[in-house]
């Protein structure tokens, strides 16, 4: 067992002016473009040629109607502020110690059409029989191929484009206070081609869930060097008293086999008293990336549930980022990962308590079911001084079905206060022997007994999804990638 430990992310704030103007970020660009400018110079000491390359081929290819929105430069100029000063990550970096994002780097990056080509959206497999439910391919919202049903007055379900200016100034003035994280988040802030917003007002409940089906309709084929990268982003705020529940569900191209990044981001802010239950399904392509930033800020006596199922993608990260702003805060994380081909599962949490009586609990389960499979895990509890009579509890538990398979995890408390409960543990093994030996007993072979033990593990964190086609399709999934794993 190996551990990592979390470093502190770059910060850059969402949707706040910033006195680094977006027309600079150009001019730097132009600079670097037309001269030969050192990298030793003042304006390029901590700069990466590749980032700022990236970050201009992603510009270019917006919309032009996008620039046309204030409150969207101002997330851009905010990120680009950022990537100034921030290297592509490498495996020297704590972070990414465990986790190799070389190959994107080594790809030639291709940004999805924008918006997206209409032939594309006919192969779509949209679950639209539980609405409401958003169709996001490439970070557009899709609106003929959404499903909304009548929400509660006050309730807003749409783009931060569309939306009306005195709801957009409150919006921004509930996530004003977030602070973003590491590369990839700014590459999201800079190329999200809109935003997609979930309001609900105070003391509202939202009955039926919010499905967000998010999907990617080009892709390449093996061989090629192309990576085609879209990057949705999506902001959830739930007033005091509210109650709302989502589903993020991410599919990939109709070939299984295609390869394109998926570079998402969402931003949460619960009130006072608020509950919020989310459940993330991750099922894309065996040879995709797929890179998620969660950030959650919760108010007092608010209640924050996480669910998260994640099988596919060559590479699957997850950073997740939850503070407590106030007392009687409640936070419940539950997750599942499973790798069978040549593929690493990440997740990177952190959860900071800094008021009394805080109640957290995290269980991550994961199974690595192939000789060059990885799974890695580093969750961060930080309670600090005044987060007195805290309750927090972590565990992490892992099944290694193969010789070779890896697992590296860090279950990590940091407690300063001094009146708390708090525990957190690990669990790596292969299956246990007295309860192969109990299905033989029964005349069950080894090989059924095995397979009936390793789907029943994830069962504790399936059981959380709502409805149950949903928990239907994801036994499914896991049944088949476990039956038969992709040729990777």
């Amino acid at each position: 067992m190996s551990g990592i430990a979390l470093t502190p992310a770059a910060c850059n704030s969402c949707f706040i002016p910033s006195s680094y103007s977006y027309s600079s970020f150009q001019s730097h660009f132009h600079k670097f473009k037309t001269t030969r400018v050192s990298l030793h110079s003042p304006s390029f000491t901590t700069s990466d040629p590749y980032v700022l390359q990236l970050a201009e081929t992603f510009e270019d290819s917006l919309p032009s109607s996008s620039s046309s929105n204030s409150t969207l430069l101002k997330l851009r100029e905010a990120s680009s502020q950022s990537l100034l000063s921030t290297p592509w990550p490498s495996r020297r970096d704590e972070p990414f110690r465990f986790t190799d994002v070389s190959f994107l780097r080594n790809s030639q990056i291709v940004p999805l059409s924008l918006p997206p080509n209409p032939s594309l959206l006919s192969s779509l497999s949209l679950h639209t029989d539980n609405p409401p439910y958003l169709t996001i391919v490439g970070g557009h919202l899709i609106q003929s191929m959404s499903k909304l049903s009548e929400f509660p007055k006050g309730v807003y379900v749409g783009t931060l484009s569309a939306m009306d200016p005195d709801l957009t100034a409150r919006v921004l003035e509930l996530i004003s206070g977030f602070n973003g994280g590491d590369l990839f988040w700014s590459i999201n802030g800079i190329a999200a081609p809109d935003v997609t917003v979930v309001y609900v007002p105070e003391g509202c409940r939202v009955e039926n869930p919010i499905h967000f089906g998010y999907f990617s309709v080009e892709g390449s084929s093996k061989g090629s060097n192309e990576t085609y990268v879209s990057n949705p982003r999506v902001v959830v705020v739930v007033e005091k008293g509210g109650e709302l529940e989502i589903i993020e569900e991410f599919s990939g191209t109709q070939g299984s086999g295609e390869s394109y990044w998926t570079n998402c981001a969402l931003e949460v802010a619960i009130g006072e008293g608020a509950k919020l239950r989310h459940s993330y399904i991750q099922n894309e392509s065996s040879a995709a990336a797929h890179i998620k930033w969660t950030s959650v800020r919760q108010e007092s006596s608010s209640t924050y549930e996480l669910t998260e199922v994640s099988t596919g993608g060559k590479l699957g990260r997850h950073n997740l980022h939850i503070q407590q702003l106030g007392p009687d805060t409640v936070t419940e994380l539950s997750t599942l990962h499973l790798s069978v081909g040549d593929q690493t599962q990440d997740l990177h949490s952190q959860l900071v308590l800094d008021h009394p009586r805080g109640y957290s609990r995290q269980l991550h389960k994961c199974i690595v079911a192939h000789s060059k499979g990885q799974a890695v895990f580093d969750g961060n509890v930080k309670v600090n001084r005044y987060a007195q009579q805290t309750d927090a509890g972590q565990l992490t538990r892992s099944l290694l079905l193969e010789p070779r398979a890896t697992v590296n995890v860090k279950p990590n408390l940091q407690i300063v206060a001094d009146d708390v409960k708090c525990s957190h543990g690990a669990a790596i093994s292969d299956l246990e022997e007295t309860q192969l030996l109990y299905f033989q007993a029964r005349g069950i072979d080894p090989k059924t007994a095995r397979r009936v033990l390793t789907f029943a593990f994830g069962g504790e964190v399936i059981d959380k999804l709502p409805y149950s086609s949903i928990r239907e399709r994801v036994r499914s999934q896991i049944k088949n990638l476990l039956d038969s794993p992709p040729n990777l």
